[in-house]
């Protein structure tokens, strides 16, 4: 089927100004000339209706533009996924800067496998960079080190958690990827689709760890002191826990308080 401007306008409920916006703005392919007409037809509709169920979903449209060029939904997600981590790509001596860490420990960090930056490109020889995540990262770090703990002690246990959680995280994307990036039968779904599901996820599956990690520390730090019968402990730890208030988490976008 073929239409006019303003035939299509009307078929997707949109006004004629916005699809010469849509147009403008690289998100809508330019039509077929007959002369002075412009001729759209069947897959020019149905691009406005994606284009309409994404916005509905609030999706920017520099967001809209990239997920209608890609074909696939892996693709898609990758740029979700590095879209997530922050806009900006730093350098170590960077990071180092920005966070006010020595560039040494960014590096001994990294070596031990606590601090996995960002690969810039698939080929060979491509560069790694970090982020704005990592900078929130270095400073959290540099905030505890300030608490006199010792670096060794808090490396060690860094390293212990991040051997834990790679199994877990890797169990984590199996699932997402069979049951949320695939249907039943095994076909990907659609890349909005998808990335709506991710972008729902994440900061509850962000919020939900970490108050499990506050949630048990504290339980298990109480019943340590019990077991010790350190009395005077115990109900100063508890008088410290109720004072410290509920956990708050901040993810971007979406922000939970516990």
């Amino acid at each position: 089927m073929e239409y006019g401007v303003e035939e299509l306008a009307r078929a997707a409920g949109l006004r004629v100004d916005t699809i010469r916006f849509y147009q403008a703005k690289g998100l809508l392919p330019p039509p077929r000339r007959e002369g002075r007409r412009a001729v759209y037809a069947a897959p020019h509709l149905a691009r406005l209706r994606r284009i309409r169920r994404y916005q509905e979903q609030g999706l920017p449209l520099d967001v809209i533009r990239k997920l209608l060029g890609g074909r696939r939904t892996g693709a898609a997600l990758a740029r979700a996924l590095r879209a997530e981590q922050g806009s900006r790509t730093l350098t170590r001596s960077q990071l180092a800067a920005e966070a006010g860490v020595p560039e040494a420990l960014i590096r001994a960090v990294e070596e031990a496998g606590i601090l996995e930056p960002l690969r810039l490109g698939t080929h060979p020889g491509t560069g790694v960079g970090y982020t704005d995540s990592d900078v929130e990262l270095a400073r959290a770090a540099l905030a505890l080190l300030g608490e006199d703990l010792p670096l060794p002690d808090v490396l060690a246990l860094a390293i212990h958690h991040a051997d834990s959680l790679r199994e877990t995280v890797d169990r984590a994307i199996e699932l997402f990827d069979r049951r949320v990036r695939r249907d039943r039968d095994g076909a990907e779904r659609d890349p909005a689709a998808v990335i709506e599901a991710f972008h729902r996820m994440l900061p509850a599956i962000t919020t939900l760890v970490a108050h499990h990690f506050q949630r048990t520390l504290v339980a298990r730090a109480l019943a340590r002191l019990d077991r010790l019968g350190d009395r005077d402990g115990l109900r100063h730890a508890r008088a410290a826990t109720r004072d410290a208030g509920r956990l708050e988490v901040t993810w971007r976008s979406a922000q939970a308080k516990w």
